[in-house]
């Protein structure tokens, strides 16, 4: 396949992960206006972001299968669609149950992404250029979740909440248009001899249940789950705790996921350089931690608060490359799409269990809790990072 067709192609798949984890954040920078015109709890919102994750993590395996039957690109398209329908109607709401319902559809759209995504580029992509790819997308998930509460907390502060969704709603439209503009672009046959080679019934489930899988579904789990507070309560939190102004709390939310994204630009240079890739993502995990846990206990300036996020977040993403090394070595040869699709839903499970939580939290006026609760998690991943088979060398499977 020709350098200028892959770059294509890569480049339609990062933008729609892009746009997942834009909608995954966009809403919670809009917490303080939506509940004050709803009249509703922390908890009741946290609700909101609990059943978009847990649908998302319920139909991400169905998503896995009906790709495998029926092809990616159409199951990629309808994500899309849902994500920013869902939006729409979210943005629509004048009570608690459209609110409830927007999610949900939302929720529905995204348990799409990854099993379609790395489906259309194992497909399309030359194996050669495999590896940006993988970076590219991850890149652009990070720059997806950076850019929503720039984009939701400068449209809600300026028009409103119901406005600022609207505007995310229409941005998601129109790369629906993209994609469908492209639809040749994203063909796939998956060859007979792949076919042939993948698990299937009892195997199946064997290989999922696998010590190794199961450990790096535990991990995923538990570092979604801290980063679901973050994401959806940071700042709100930091408004309480440091009395700063919700623009800076948001910009400071942004400068962590730039942070992320930079993080993993420079983890790939650091996964290449070393079989140790089990103390790289616990040393990140670390350090990202002990960052936290310094916001917890109020010993920075607000002011200073973007800078440390964005350090932890620099942290957390140059742990990535490696977390992927980890996974591949876990991953037994002709099982790479069914485990993948299975350890990535540890992400959906992990941030629906605590939303509810640090809503709670935020309603006890306890906003230093929620960076303590991060902080927490985040010291319990690395410790399960490291059970897992960090040190085997990287060799080359098809």
């Amino acid at each position: 396949m020709k350098k200028s067709t892959d770059a294509v192609v890569i480049g339609l798949v990062a933008l729609a992960h892009a746009l997942s984890h834009f909608f995954q954040l966009v809403i919670a920078p809009l917490f303080p206006l939506i509940k004050d015109e709803l009249g509703v709890s922390y908890a009741a919102l946290g609700f909101v972001v609990m059943l978009f994750y847990t649908l998302s993590a319920l139909f991400q395996p169905v998503a896995g299968f009906v790709v495998d039957r029926f092809g990616a690109r159409a199951v990629l398209v309808g994500g899309v669609a849902c994500l920013s329908l869902g939006t729409l109607l979210a943005g629509s709401a004048s009570s608690y149950g459209v609110l409830v319902a927007g999610a949900a559809l939302a929720g529905l759209g995204n348990s799409v992404f990854h099993p379609a995504d790395f489906s259309i580029l194992n497909a399309r992509v030359g194996a050669g250029r495999l590896g940006h790819a993988y970076s590219a997308h991850g890149i652009a998930g990070s720059l997806g979740y950076a850019s929503a509460p720039i984009f939701s907390g400068g449209m809600g502060a300026l028009f409103g909440w119901h406005t600022a969704l609207y505007a995310a709603a229409g941005l998601g439209l129109c790369i629906l248009v993209l994609l469908l503009a492209n639809w040749n672009r994203l063909h796939m046959e998956e060859a007979e001899e792949v076919r042939a080679k993948r698990p299937a019934g009892k195997t199946d489930l064997r290989i999922l249940f696998a010590a190794p899988v199961l450990m790096c579904f535990l991990y995923f789990a538990i570092y979604a789950a801290g980063l679901a507070g973050l994401q959806s309560f940071s700042v709100s939190a930091m408004t309480v705790q440091y009395e700063i102004a919700a623009a800076l709390a948001s910009s400071a939310l942004t400068a962590y996921m730039i942070g992320s994204a930079a993080g993993i630009f420079a983890g790939g240079f650091i996964a290449t350089r070393t079989a140790r890739h089990d103390l790289v993502a616990a040393a990140g995990l670390a350090l990202s931690a002990t960052v936290v846990s310094t916001i917890a206990i109020s010993a920075v300036p607000g002011t200073a608060l973007p800078a440390m996020l964005a350090l932890a977040g620099f942290c957390i993403g140059a742990t990535g490359p490696s977390r992927d090394m980890i996974v591949r070595a876990s991953t037994p040869p002709g099982a790479t799409g069914r485990v993948y699709g299975f350890v990535y839903s540890g992400l959906d499970v992990g941030s629906l269990s605590t939303p509810v939580f640090f809503g709670w939290l935020m309603d006890h006026n306890l906003p230093q809790g929620v960076f303590y609760t991060v902080a927490a998690l985040t010291v319990l991943a690395m410790f399960t990072v490291l059970q897992l088979p960090g040190r085997r060398p990287v060799t080359q499977r098809t």
